[in-house]
C-alpha cells in the first residue's frame, strides 16, 4: 500500500487544528507569556470549581461526545484504595530530564493521603525504576521513545519518592517498568486482596502514567476517581487533554474537596474518628525507606541539597 500509511497528512491537519485552537484559546489579544499566565489562572479557577470541560474543545466536540453518550458518573464504593502514581523526584523536580516542578501536585496529594489515613483507606505508591542494564540497553522499548527516562535507575535519587510526601511502613509499593501501574505488576491482585471497590488515582504524569493506570483500572473492573489538583504534568495542554479524556470515558475527575468529602463520609472514617489512637509522630513516617530495589531513602535527612521542585 502506498500513499500515507501512517496518516501523516491527517496528523498534520490535526496539528494545525490544534495549533489554531491553542492560538484562539490562549493567545488571542496577548503575547505568549500573558497567555500562559491566563491559562494557569483558568486552570486554578477550574480546579476550585470542579472539572468542567464544556467549551474547551468547541461546540462540535461537545456534540460529538454527547451523542456518543460519554461522561456519565461512576459509582463510589465503601472500600476505596488510593493509588499514588510515580511522584518520585525524577518526576516532581525540574532538575531531572523527566521532571517538572510539581510542588502543587505534591502538596495536594499529601493532603489526600492524610485524609485517606484518617478514613483507614489503604495507600499504594508506585515508582518507575530500571536496572542499569535496562537503562543503558535496548530491552525496554519505551526508553527508545523516551530516552530522558533512562535516568530513572534503581538506587538513584531520581526514583526516590518525593520527601514531602507522607509515606508510612504499612503503605504498599509497586515498582514498574511501564506507564500503567497494572502492567506487569501485582497491583490488581493487591486491590482484590484489599477488598477494593473504588480506586482513587493521582500522581504524575496526567497524560502518561496516570491516564494509563486509570484506563487499566477500569478494565480490571474498578470505578475510578481522579482528584484534579492531585494530578500533574509537564505542560498544561497534555494535562487538560488527559483529564478531558478520563472524564469522558474512564472515571470521574473531581475537585480535591469532593474527594476529601467522599473519604470523610466513609463508614470507616466515622469509626476511626471515634477510636483513633494518638497520631504517629512525623519522624516515624519520614524514616521510611523508598523500598525500591537499591533505592535511596526518601527522608529529608538522607537527601542531598534539592535543586528543583
Amino acid at each position: 500500500m502506498t500513499g500515507d500509511p501512517y496518516g501523516q497528512s491527517a496528523y498534520r491537519a490535526g496539528a494545525e487544528a490544534a495549533g489554531a485552537y491553542a492560538a484562539s484559546a490562549y493567545t488571542a489579544g496577548a503575547d505568549a507569556a500573558s497567555a500562559d499566565a491566563a491559562g494557569a489562572d483558568a486552570a486554578s479557577s477550574e480546579a476550585q470549581a470542579g472539572y468542567t470541560p464544556r467549551g474547551r474543545y468547541g461546540e462540535e466536540t461537545e456534540r460529538t461526545y454527547e451523542r456518543a453518550g460519554f461522561g456519565a458518573s461512576v459509582r463510589r464504593g465503601s472500600s476505596p484504595v488510593l493509588v499514588v502514581v510515580d511522584l518520585t523526584r525524577g518526576f516532581t523536580e525540574d532538575a531531572y530530564p523527566s521532571g517538572a516542578d510539581l510542588t502543587g501536585t505534591v502538596e495536594a496529594t499529601a493532603t489526600l493521603v492524610e485524609a485517606a489515613r484518617s478514613a483507614r483507606v489503604p495507600v499504594i505508591w508506585t515508582a518507575i525504576a530500571y536496572t542499569p542494564a535496562e537503562a543503558e540497553g535496548h530491552s525496554v522499548t519505551w526508553l527508545e521513545k523516551a530516552p530522558g527516562m533512562r535516568a530513572l535507575v534503581e538506587g538513584s535519587q531520581a526514583v526516590a519518592l518525593d520527601p514531602r510526601l507522607p509515606r508510612r511502613r504499612e503503605d504498599g509499593l509497586v515498582v514498574k517498568k511501564g506507564a500503567s501501574a497494572f502492567f506487569g505488576t501485582h497491583l490488581a491482585a493487591a486491590l482484590v486482596g484489599l477488598g477494593c471497590d473504588t480506586v482513587l488515582v493521582c500522581g504524575a504524569t496526567t497524560s502518561g502514567c496516570v491516564r494509563a493506570t486509570v484506563v487499566d483500572a477500569v478494565q480490571y473492573g474498578f470505578p475510578v476517581l481522579v482528584p484534579q489538583e492531585c494530578a500533574g504534568d509537564r505542560a498544561q495542554g497534555p494535562h487538560d487533554a488527559a483529564l478531558f479524556d478520563i472524564q469522558a470515558k474512564y472515571g470521574d475527575v473531581v475537585p480535591l474537596s469532593e474527594a476529601l468529602e467522599y473519604l470523610g463520609g466513609l463508614p470507616a472514617a466515622a469509626s476511626a474518628a471515634a477510636s483513633a489512637p494518638a497520631s504517629v509522630p512525623a519522624s516515624d513516617s519520614a524514616s521510611v525507606p523508598a523500598s525500591v530495589p537499591g533505592a535511596a531513602r526518601t527522608d529529608a535527612a538522607a537527601l542531598p541539597g534539592r535543586s528543583g521542585g
